[in-house]
């Protein structure tokens, strides 16, 4: 697809993966690159050629630090002498939607983060299903640092992957998150040397591309739906999941496959 080379797109063999692609600005994100990341991922989300999503970044420094702070400023200085408030808009025009084809795409969406992943980066990150994190890498939440709230998502998943009297202090007091402390808080899947990042990130990927993406989109939705709801409106919705997922030619396949002791090869459908 057309795309800003601000963010990069590759669809091939059913894995689209989204690279960030300002290395030399930490792929920090700037209007041009929030337009792009939003049209890329909203894309990858309707497209049926998808089966799975890999978002990574390119460089080896950082992941997203979140806003470019240098663009920023000007903005703010506009708004001043205009008046209109303009720049704040950027969270309802380009944070919001970002998660939401994140978290919402109907197939798995792996983060593969090789460096600092910073406010909306780590927004980002956390709406990823799967976060692939190389050893070099950190997390921070950033916002009270320059007197902002919380956005991209993260008043709502950082509490529920880490807790919320942790989220409170890591939001509260930013600071640097390692690797390691990242895996042993939730907020990394897996951690492996920077070296190998690229090809686990893509190996995992691509395997979760070819498994059975009707079970694995029930799967997240399921997920979302119980974090929010009770455990009989629960019971009801897996029992309406399962009925789908159970149609489906892919769990066919599986079956037929497990009888016959063979590998499926699943279709998507």
């Amino acid at each position: 697809m057309p795309m800003a080379d601000t963010v990069l797109y590759e669809l091939r063999d059913g894995l689209a993966t989204l690279t960030l692609n300002r290395p030399e600005a930490m792929n920090a994100l700037n209007i041009e690159t929030k337009v792009a990341l939003r049209e890329a991922v909203r894309s990858a989300a309707a497209d049926d050629a998808v089966r799975a999503v890999l978002l990574t970044a390119a460089g080896d420094r950082a992941f997203c630090v979140g806003q470019d702070l240098k663009e920023h400023v000007g903005l703010l200085a506009a708004d001043r002498e205009s008046g209109s408030g303009e720049t704040m808009s950027t969270v309802r025009e380009h944070y919001n939607p970002i998660v939401r084809a994140l978290a919402g795409a109907e197939k798995p969406v792996v983060a593969a983060v090789n460096g600092v992943a910073a406010g909306a980066g780590l927004g980002f990150a956390l709406a990823a299903d799967y976060r692939i994190v190389a050893d070099t890498a950190a997390f921070n939440t950033s916002f009270a640092g320059v007197a902002l709230t919380a956005d991209s998502g993260i008043s709502w998943t950082l509490p529920r992957v880490v807790g919320p009297g942790r989220a409170a202090d890591l939001l509260l007091f930013p600071r640097s998150i390692g690797a390691q402390e990242a895996y042993e808080l939730g907020i990394a899947s897996r951690v492996v040397p920077a070296a190998e990042l690229r090809a686990e990130a893509e190996k995992t990927a691509r395997a979760l591309a070819e498994g059975p993406t009707v079970a694995y989109a029930a799967l997240k939705e399921a997920v979302a739906y119980g974090m929010t709801h009770s455990l009989s409106e629960t019971l009801d919705k897996e029992d309406e999941l399962q009925s789908r997922a159970g149609s489906s030619e892919d769990h066919a396949i599986a079956v037929r496959a497990f009888v016959e002791k063979q590998k499926p090869t699943y279709l998507g459908r």
